[in-house]
């Protein structure tokens, strides 16, 4: 393995340790345990392991541990736990590290579990939360104190699309000797340049874009060795948030080819909003990195491209559920980052417990409708969309 690899090259070879076999294709190993030449060098490796030693799956895995170094290769991270879901990632994150007492710091912009993580479970635990708008600086250099632990954000917002500046959030944060951890998936670990724009803290869903093909749940928390190492895993491997370690390998397989992926599903979506900009049907096209979106010129800076989720508002309830209902190729679903076209209505399904009043101050609206592209066809995708859009 070496830094001196492109994107793709490391993609496909960073982090691999082979067997004596001297396999092609990562080595699975399906096992819970370890087994020992004496209770002598039990004792030893109770003690401290070394690189290339391990006690029990849930703390570490030969297979895990070449996603966890591919991964971290790839995001120019030092260290990267591998973890059972997108969602324990960013739960083991926030609850590795915060203490009853601790105030946290969010953007109110977030997937409907990861506010509850912050808003119900950690509140719970007497961690105090402060919400502000993720695009206003001044919310939130009004917000952090200097006893906040940690400010938490997802660098492109689902379902809405708002982008977050990460580099002057960081700097806000880090004034006051702050944690910032950044949920990223939207970015995608291509696209993405988190760590050197200041985020102490990078965290995934691999079931998205990582995986990428419908597969197998999985997250990952990518930071320094220290916080990898010294809070995370004892946290996890205690907790049982592990990723197994055929997920690792399904993992590993996904990274091979991200980046020919998110590229594609990248440009498809720049196509589809500049093809619905005019649009009668169309209240609204979101694409972050179309040059209609507020805020593209940020975009372009943090990460060149938008990602591969565009959001559409048409108008209300009823138009919205018509055009879900007409499409032909968009499948309807709750996922997103997968080789398959998928759409999602969120104010019924993934952002339904909230109240309207705060739907609203979000802008998931009764109409909108998060487009997450696939790697089908780039002319029968805007074809099937506005045929869809006829029926609205």
């Amino acid at each position: 393995m070496t830094n001196e690899w492109n994107t793709r090259t490391a993609l496909v070879h960073g982090g691999t340790a082979r067997s004596q076999w001297g396999e092609v294709s990562e080595a699975i190993f399906l096992t819970q345990g370890f087994v020992y030449d004496s209770a002598e060098a039990a004792q030893a490796r109770f003690i401290e392991t070394g690189p290339d030693e391990y006690i029990y799956a849930r703390y570490g895995n030969p297979t895990t541990a070449m996603f966890e170094k591919r991964i971290a290769m790839i995001e120019g991270a030092e260290d990267a736990f591998a973890t059972a879901s997108g969602m324990a990632a960013v739960s083991g994150a926030l609850t590795s590290m915060l203490k009853a007492g601790d105030h946290v710091v969010a953007a109110r912009a977030l997937f409907g579990s990861c506010l509850y993580v912050l808003s119900e479970v950690l509140t719970r635990y007497g961690v105090e939360v402060t919400f502000v708008d993720g695009t206003d600086l001044d919310q939130w250099q009004t917000a952090i104190r200097p006893d906040t632990a940690a400010v938490f954000f997802e660098t492109i917002a689902n379902p809405t699309l708002e982008v977050v500046d990460i580099e002057a959030v960081a700097k806000l944060a880090h004034a006051h000797g702050a944690t910032v951890i950044v949920d990223n998936v939207f970015a995608t670990p291509v696209f993405s340049r988190a760590i050197n724009q200041g985020a102490d803290v990078v965290i995934y869903s691999a079931t998205k874009h990582i995986d990428g093909q419908g597969r197998a749940l999985g997250g990952v928390i990518l930071g320094t060795r220290e916080f990898i190492r010294g809070t995370v895993e004892p946290y996890m491997k205690h907790t049982g948030g592990s990723m197994s370690p055929f997920t690792a390998w399904v993992m590993l397989k996904g990274l091979e080819t991200i980046d020919l992926r998110v590229r594609a599903q990248a440009a498809t979506a720049l196509a589809l909003t500049d093809a619905l900009q005019d649009h009668p049907k169309v209240k609204r096209a979101i694409y972050p990195g179309h040059p209609s979106h507020s805020q593209h010129d940020l975009t372009t800076r943090l990460m060149d491209k938008g990602g591969t989720v565009v959001a559409l508002d048409l108008g209300g309830q009823a138009e919205a559920f018509r055009f879900l209902n007409a499409l032909k190729i968009v499948l309807i679903s709750n996922n997103l980052g997968d080789t398959k076209s998928i759409i999602t209505h969120p104010a019924t399904t993934t952002h339904q417990r909230l109240p309207d009043e705060q739907k609203a101050t979000l802008g998931i609206t009764p109409g909108l409708v998060r487009l997450s592209l696939g790697i089908e066809d780039e002319g029968d995708l805007i074809a099937d969309i506005r045929q869809a859009l006829d029926a609205v």
